[in-house]
């Protein structure tokens, strides 16, 4: 009888776990140049994964070319990262200030908790499978809308690489 119980809230738990919806960003405010426009994650992964632009999308990204290839790859290259090290270093100074450089390009609408909610994406991005995609991190932000300067996803793309670089180091050590 105690087994039975036992296992009625288990399953009963797990229903209720899997049936709520994670919080995740659904919008993206995307500011490339002169151009700012709402787009949903779904066209900004559609574009990073596939190339097809969806109509809403600004008009320099879908005319870019070179630049568009470029977007597409600093958004969905992986950076590979110890998720524990990882959680770590973000919970440290020299993680706050990574966390301060990331949070220039991707960031919440008003500004405030800006390191929280990257802490929060990337520690979830890399939970999955050992490594981080900026893409990965738009979609694991805490907050409905999340706001991406496309004009210095580079610079997001290289603070993670200087990040694997040192996981990589204190790995060694």
């Amino acid at each position: 009888m105690l087994l039975h119980r036992t296992l009625f809230l288990i399953v009963s738990s797990c229903i209720i776990l899997f049936s709520i919806p994670a919080f995740a960003a659904e919008r993206v405010i995307l500011k490339y140049r002169v151009f700012r426009e709402s787009i949903s994650v779904e066209a900004l992964s559609t574009f990073a994964n596939t190339g097809k632009i969806s109509t809403v999308l600004p008009v320099d990204i879908a005319v870019g070319g070179k630049k568009s290839a470029a977007i597409r790859r600093y958004l969905t290259e992986p950076v590979k990262v110890n998720p524990l090290i990882l959680d770590r270093i973000l919970n440290s100074p020299v993680g706050n200030i990574i966390l301060d450089q990331l949070s220039q390009v991707i960031h919440t609408k008003s500004r405030k908790a800006d390191r929280q909610a990257l802490r929060s994406a990337l520690i979830l991005s890399a939970n999955k499978d050992g490594q981080i995609t900026l893409l990965e991190v738009i979609q694991n932000y805490p907050t409905s809308e999340v706001e991406v300067d496309g004009d210095r996803l580079e610079s997001a793309y290289k603070t993670l690489l200087r990040l694997q670089g040192s996981l990589q180091n204190l790995l060694n050590f």
